[in-house]
């Protein structure tokens, strides 16, 4: 059962994984608070004793909600569509959600992770490659997504109804961008994102409109 109590996301502005999450609570029309986690300044503020007490993983997001806090953006975002259903995020038939639930990995898990705007990833990989070590990671994660997406795909990702795979969708495209991938290899990634991008919600969550966006981003 939901609770009245407003949520707290505890979020970056950049975070593809906080974006994804900004994206449901919008669509769903949820009211929540933000509580920015700063992935830089002060050496990692998700590394302080205080966050880790709320995410022993120290990543961003979490929430609070409902008296429990979650992390994961996936897991956040199949909670919030259990107990708030409207809009479905998830279908109803289960070859669909089977599908949504493919494409979600296919970026959170294969691509997203590897990539150099995840910190972590960073830090090993260094300045001086992390260019070369980002498209490498990303053209193969999409080689293989607009092969998945050419047999799902309708208006959105899998069929007509936006989905969670959708929300991935997004901010992938928007790092591939700031990695300079060439998009044109993928017609269809490419149609569906700019479709995505006029609707109300994807544009409240991005990145540049966020509490904790550095000014004249």
């Amino acid at each position: 059962m939901a609770s009245h109590a407003k949520p707290v996301l505890y979020s970056y502005f950049r975070s593809s994984c906080s974006w994804r999450v900004r994206i449901a609570l919008a669509l769903k029309g949820i009211e929540y608070d933000q509580a920015p986690v700063n992935l830089i300044k002060d050496g990692g503020q998700q590394l302080s004793d205080d966050y880790g007490t709320l995410n022993p993983m120290r990543q961003v997001p979490a929430i609070t909600i409902d008296g429990i806090t979650l992390s994961q953006s996936l897991a956040i975002i199949q909670y919030l569509d259990e107990t708030r259903p409207t809009p479905r995020l998830l279908p109803d038939d289960p070859k669909k959600r089977a599908q949504v639930r493919m494409i979600s990995d296919v970026i959170a898990a294969g691509i997203q992770p590897l990539q150099v705007n995840n910190l972590a990833v960073l830090q090993k990989v260094g300045d001086d490659k992390k260019l070369e070590w980002a498209q490498h990671f990303i053209i193969k994660g999409f080689n293989a997504l607009e092969k998945i997406l050419q047999q799902t795909a309708g208006q959105y990702c899998v069929g007509d109804e936006i989905s969670m795979a959708d929300l991935c969708l997004v901010p992938q495209v928007y790092n591939a961008e700031r990695f300079k991938v060439d998009l044109k290899p993928y017609p269809t990634i490419t149609r569906i994102n700019i479709t995505l991008i006029e609707l109300d919600a994807f544009k409240v969550s991005h990145p540049s409109y966020q509490p904790d966006t550095p000014p004249g981003l």
